[in-house]
């Protein structure tokens, strides 16, 4: 099963952009196999900066408090591979407070990142991510059409489409985040960490 909701924010899909999704290269690393008891879904973000700006932030599996709003501090043991497990805490007010996760996938030729949520306490068991970057012309300027799909668990007395939109409204607000982030006039062509860092959202 693999299907798509447009990004709501104004910044959806053409036309054109359909016919994309398609393509072999999205759907080998989007195409999710959901149990009867699972739901998944996409979401799509179009970003005015370049995939290898774009990258450079999404790639740091070890600082994802860089884009992702939500989360206020992040721990791992030695150097990020795969296999790589991060102990993520959550800001106060939401319902979770911790998040244990692991790399599975980090291609620097395709720009694609997964995860696996492994503990927590949160209610998303068997939730797995992919996040794929794709470059495309945006206003005539170099851009990132951001892909990301998961597959998770449909909590005890929820529904499928409950559960998709509560985890869509999340990576909604990451994808936001990161946009501002990127699209930044100080962030623009610039590919050194340090600067990102300070870049916070």
């Amino acid at each position: 099963m693999w299907w798509a909701r447009e990004d709501s924010d104004g910044v959806g899909l053409r036309g054109e952009d359909r016919g994309a999704l398609n393509s072999d290269r999205i759907k080998r690393h989007h195409s999710h196999r959901p149990r009867e008891n699972q739901c998944s879904s996409s979401v799509f973000k179009r970003i005015k900066a370049p995939v290898n700006l774009v990258w450079s932030v999404v790639r740091r599996f070890d600082q994802p408090q860089r884009y992702k709003p939500f989360i206020s501090r992040c721990v791992i043991k030695g150097d990020v591979g795969i296999g790589t497990v991060r102990e993520v805490d959550m800001k106060s007010g939401l319902p979770a407070t911790t998040s244990t996760e692991r790399l599975e996938c980090l291609d620097e030729d395709e720009h694609v990142l997964g995860i696996e949520i492994l503990g927590g306490d949160h209610r998303l068991t068997n939730y797995k991510s992919v996040i794929s970057l794709h470059p495309e012309v945006i206003d005539g300027s170099p851009g990132t059409l951001v892909v990301e799909s998961f597959v998770v668990d449909v909590p005890e007395g929820n529904t499928k489409d409950e559960t998709c939109f509560f985890v869509e409204a999340f990576i909604k607000c990451n994808h936001k985040s990161l946009a501002e982030l990127c699209e930044r006039p100080s962030s623009q062509g610039l590919h050194d960490n340090s600067i990102l860092t300070q870049a916070r959202v």
